[in-house]
């Protein structure tokens, strides 16, 4: 399927729904163009399988100028329109179930940066959190963030997440035992730990 943003880029996309009763919908955005991200890669193209017949709706997309969508790599800004599109998607999907906005490494940072009134929160795995200037809307939002931080991430550890976010609203921080950045063989915790902000 295709999606387009509100600033007229075309974004490949993949709209995953459950055979029976849906419980939640995420909007999950994938790793860091230039390093080989797209919306198969790693966790996000594993997830969907581990959540999917649990009852959870999952749209992932390609970024702009990632695969067959259109337009080009915009360093983290003009993916936030990428981020609104998928939950533009979602609310005319009209599922009535909580919605998050999800990601992983890069993906994460964007979706922590989406100011929309149309999601219950968010859920952001590996986040390098690489914020200069103005901190996410996440930050200050009442809508629970859940950070899932890899023990041995080499982009952001715990304590340096704890230590970045300090101040921020409703935002819960949850060390991934044993994991580095790229969460081998540790997916099956992430999709547990969805199921559990959805359930």
């Amino acid at each position: 399927m295709t999606l387009r943003t509100a600033d007229g880029i075309d974004l490949e996309a993949e709209l995953s729904l459950p055979g029976g009763d849906v419980i939640g919908a995420v909007a999950l955005a994938h790793p860091h163009p230039t390093y080989g991200g797209d919306m198969h890669a790693g966790l996000v193209g594993l997830l969907p399988d581990l959540v999917v017949d649990r009852g959870v709706a999952v749209l992932r997309w390609n970024f702009r100028g990632v695969g067959r969508s259109s337009g080009s790599h915009d360093g983290g800004v003009g993916e936030r329109h990428d981020v609104v599109a998928a939950l533009d998607h979602l609310a005319g999907l009209d599922l009535g179930v909580p919605t998050l906005l999800a990601g992983w490494s890069f993906g994460a940072d964007v979706t922590l940066a989406v100011d929309d009134e149309r999601h219950d929160g968010w859920f952001a795995v590996a986040a390098p959190l690489a914020y200069s200037g103005d901190e996410p809307p996440a930050s200050v939002d009442e809508r629970p963030t859940v950070l899932l931080v890899p023990e041995h991430d080499q982009f952001r550890a715990p304590a340096a997440a704890a230590e970045t976010t300090t101040g921020w609203a409703a935002t819960t921080i949850v060390t991934v035992a044993g994991a580095d950045h790229f969460l081998g063989g540790r997916t099956g915790f992430v999709a547990d730990q969805l199921l559990d902000r959805l359930a």
